[in-house]
């Protein structure tokens, strides 16, 4: 009894290998690659945000100035410029040492969330 338990728990096991689907991998990686999410930054839908507003001195006009950090749109990149941030981050980028598999998985689902925001009747 126990042996057929075995067989079938292992067999169950290698069918449901593959329990997520890509997109939904991407969405997970989007929300939570490796500790920050994308979505704190670039915001929900990849159509960038403020990440934080300060004042600095501005030496020219001898005054406090309002201003912002703001992360990128990333929904409309084509996919070279996608991976070399991912790759090569600068400023206050993470680095995520996604594979390349992730990369792509990563950016047809940030893509496809410009598409998913546009109005109806519009390309």
């Amino acid at each position: 009894m126990r042996l057929l338990f075995c067989i079938f728990a292992l067999y169950s096991l290698a069918q449901s290998a593959d329990f997520i689907t890509k997109m939904e991998y991407a969405r997970m990686l989007y929300l939570n690659p490796r500790g920050i999410g994308c979505d704190k930054c670039h915001g929900i839908n990849g159509a960038g945000s403020v990440i934080s507003k300060f004042k600095h001195f501005d030496k020219k006009t001898n005054k406090l100035v309002d201003d912002e950090l703001r992360a990128p749109r990333i929904n409309d990149l084509d996919f070279e410029r996608f991976a070399a941030a991912l790759n090569s981050p600068k400023g206050v980028m993470p680095s995520y040492f996604l594979t390349t598999e992730e990369s792509k998985i990563l950016y047809e689902y940030v893509i496809s969330l410009n598409k998913q925001n546009k109005p109806k009747g519009k390309k």
